[in-house]
């Protein structure tokens, strides 16, 4: 090696080393627009794997649907095509089906209990489960409160008010059933078609958390809720697991530091907003109505038709039990 080829050499060595790292930024795919769970979600993450990572590693939000379909971005992530993407749970059931434990009806019912399963040894089975069915890994949990009922026909308070109203749910067999059990055909609708669906008359009502009803403006196509409690609405942040193997260890260790900190975040989020969003709504020309009885039609129909025809498909019914025994309430009967 001549002189001059040795010092050019040492010269381009040294400006290397004197640059900064250029920073991997992701991708992270959500479903729903500004102002709710989903968006409280992913800006926490963000900021959290900033931090954790020294600004080695940067996430950037995909809102209302932008990267695709909430079931499709599962399989964008599973093969590798997308790197992060935040989804309401039911969207994860198909591709793994222990996990719509979660989404039966009347199993969570109140925040202390969806932060008690999902951060316990149960959400850590739920965890290597989705890993190992659907090729995706649960770094984070979001929550939005309980899927309250709209509608833009009429106030309903019981189960025969629903008579005659055409619904909008996920193309989710859970869901699908229980409002079955209740005694109408809903209809399974992909998301991204729900808004226009209910502008254009095509449904009358929908069910989702105060938090998305405000983020989505359904205030503008919907008039009357009503506060069912049948499903506590649990919104994972999941990564793909290729790309999470394909990471150095301190770097899992940062991804899955800033998905802690993101659910703490939303947790907080959840508190903190939720009373405000539905005085906003109210505010807005939205009419709330609680169910009569206390639910109990709505309870009894859900919990002794659906659980039952479910046992096989989420592995079990002492899976079911797990989760119940873990919030200490007697097992399905």
């Amino acid at each position: 090696m001549t002189y001059m080829t040795s010092l050019l050499a040492g010269t381009t060595l040294a400006l290397s080393l004197a640059l900064p790292v250029a920073a991997t930024e992701y991708r992270v795919a959500v479903g729903d627009g500004a102002g709710g769970t989903q968006e409280a979600l992913g800006k926490a993450f963000a900021a959290a794997l900033a931090e954790e990572s020294g600004g080695a590693m940067t996430a950037k939000l995909f809102l209302n649907g932008q990267l695709g379909d909430e079931q499709d971005t599962v399989t964008a992530a599973a093969t590798g095509t997308l790197d992060f993407s935040i989804l309401a749970i039911n969207n994860i059931t198909p591709f793994s089906p222990s996990v719509g434990t979660l989404t039966l009806p009347y199993v969570i019912l109140s925040q202390e209990d969806a932060d008690k399963v999902t951060q316990g040894e149960i959400g850590q089975q739920m965890i290597d489960q989705t890993i190992e069915d659907a090729g995706v890994r649960i770094i984070g949990w979001g929550y939005s409160g309980f899927r309250v009922l709209t509608n833009s026909k009429k106030p309903v308070a019981t189960v025969a008010d629903l008579s005659g109203l055409v619904v909008r749910v996920p193309k989710n067999e859970i869901m699908i059933e229980t409002y079955k059990s209740w005694g109408i055909n809903p209809t399974p609708m992909a998301w991204g078609e729900t808004f226009a669906a209910l502008q254009q008359k095509v449904v009358d009502g929908q069910d989702n958390p105060y938090m998305t009803i405000n983020a989505m403006k359904f205030d503008e196509v919907q008039k009357y809720v009503t506060n069912l409690r049948y499903i506590f609405s649990i919104e994972p942040l999941i990564v793909s697991e290729a790309l999470f193997e394909g990471l150095s260890e301190e770097e899992q260790a940062q991804v899955l530091a800033a998905g802690q900190a993101a659910t703490q975040a939303s947790a907080a989020f959840l508190r903190a907003e939720e009373a405000k969003i539905r005085e906003d709504l109210v505010a807005r020309g939205m009419e709330i109505t609680d169910p009569a009885d206390g639910e109990q039609e709505f309870i009894t129909r859900a919990t002794t038709t659906v659980w039952p025809k479910f046992y096989d498909q989420i592995g079990g019914k002492e899976v079911l039990d797990q989760v119940l025994a873990s919030l200490d309430r007697p097992t399905a009967q």
